[in-house]
């Protein structure tokens, strides 16, 4: 289903909070969405614009996994196994993205949020960026914005990713900015593939969509997007950027970043703008949950029974993951840990836990620190090596960072006390009240 249907079906199901009274994109909304995670608000009445706005649309695990029709279980199996199995989705002629364009480009009328009060400006937070390179064909990413004119970007394009080499390599890069979208073009847009792989096929096998033309850029974007923001990024054309607040809830410094002109805007009859609060729940969702399965693969190739694996809300849903195995040797555990930072190379701490401990229940995982962790014996401190620029702690510039895994698995062989957790009966309540 598209975005809209998917917000018109949880307002029928109750599950959508309104705000009819009048408020404003600076500040207000997002106070109000922060105060609500993780309950989804839609505004009918924005002070600056004509159009709605929605948050906190897909804040947790198991609204992603509803929206699927999934267990938050089988998420990694499936997202795996869509990576595996791309398919090109359907092209249209005609889009329900493209049934407005406007005749002139006028950011002042898109409720883009003012989010913190020591924001550069008025950011987009939520845009899958469609990109493309004559050699490598389309890409798939997120890319944070700020608004500085009525044309005009500072967009974050971090080095290394796949847009900053078509960008390094072309100078000036087409882009579509596509805001309004559901979990599967969302987790595509935030996986790790191979350059080369264009993630709207990844999109494709997890929920088939529709794709259309672009109509300024030689693009193919997401038909049942809301709006799309087409343009060019220049490379020597530079603008600050910044600040910002970053996964981790902190501030990120201030940068010259590449120019976003904006020369075509198109969206949906009575568009709804698509917000995601920065470092709050559903930013890290789906920051973090489309590096599950790259540790989960990793871990599985390095002989260990991977069971499931939580990059989780406390570790800014970047920096620590929570493994599940299956321990058969007294090995697994760190074998374990060797194969999660192979399979998410920004990961500072690592938990590896046996299968009666909740990866989900921060003090399940805790319990199984106290009880089941010895520091001389099961802790792994890894020489320091490059980690994640959204670390505060890390050394500026280089990212160097201390890597540590802990293995909080039971022994196989028990010599003292049981490592088992005791079990109450099970009853029924509903007899007793």
């Amino acid at each position: 289903m598209g975005f809209r249907e998917y917000i018109n079906q949880i307002d029928k199901e109750g599950l959508l909070r309104k705000v009819d009274l009048e408020v404003s994109k600076k500040l207000e909304i997002a106070g109000i969405l922060k105060e609500t995670e993780p309950t989804p608000v839609m505004f009918t009445n924005v002070k600056e614009s004509d159009f709605r706005v929605v948050g906190n649309v897909f804040c947790t695990k198991g609204v992603i996994a509803s929206y699927f029709g999934v267990t938050p279980a089988e998420l990694i199996p499936m997202l795996s196994k869509a990576i595996d199995e791309r398919s090109e989705p359907e092209i249209v002629s005609n889009a329900p993205c493209q049934e407005i364009i406007e005749p002139n480009v006028d950011l002042e009328k898109i409720p883009i949020l003012f989010h913190c009060d020591k924001d550069g400006g008025n950011y987009i937070s939520s845009a899958v960026v469609v990109t493309r390179d004559p050699d490598y064909g389309q890409n798939l990413d997120f890319h944070r914005a700020m608004q500085y004119s009525k044309d005009k970007f500072a967009t974050r394009i971090v080095k290394g990713r796949h847009f900053d080499k078509f960008l390094e390599k072309n100078r000036e890069v087409e882009v579509a900015f596509c805001i309004g979208n559901t979990p599967n073009i969302l987790i595509a847009g935030a996986t790790s593939v191979d350059i080369g792989v264009d993630e709207l096929t990844i999109a494709n096998a997890l929920e088939p969509i529709k794709v259309v033309k672009a109509k300024s850029v030689d693009l193919i974007i997401p038909a049942e997007a809301e709006f799309i923001l087409e343009g060019k990024v220049y490379f020597e054309e530079r603008h600050s950027e910044g600040p910002f607040v970053d996964l981790t809830e902190t501030y990120d410094t201030i940068r010259e970043e590449p120019i976003f002109e904006v020369k075509k805007i198109t969206h949906r009859k009575d568009a709804i703008w698509q917000a995601l609060l920065p470092g709050a729940l559903e930013h890290k969702i789906l920051m973090g949950m489309p590096r599950e399965p790259t540790i989960f693969t990793k871990v599985n190739a390095t002989g260990v029974k991977c069971l499931d694996v939580n990059i989780s809300p406390g570790g800014s849903s970047w920096l620590h993951a929570i493994v599940q195995i299956d321990k058969k040797t007294e090995e697994d555990g760190k074998k374990a840990i060797g194969g999660t930072f192979a399979g998410h190379t920004s990961c500072k701490h690592v938990f590896i836990v046996d299968k009666d401990i909740d990866i989900y229940d921060p003090l399940s995982v805790e319990w199984a620190m106290a009880t089941r962790f010895q520091g001389d014996t099961r802790m792994i401190v890894k020489d320091k090596e490059p980690g994640s620029s959204l670390d505060p702690s890390a050394e500026p510039g280089t990212k160097m960072t201390t890597k540590i895994g802990f293995d909080l698995t039971k022994p196989l062989v028990v010599k003292g006390k049981s490592f088992d957790i005791a079990e109450f009966p099970k009853v029924d309540l509903n007899k007793y009240f």
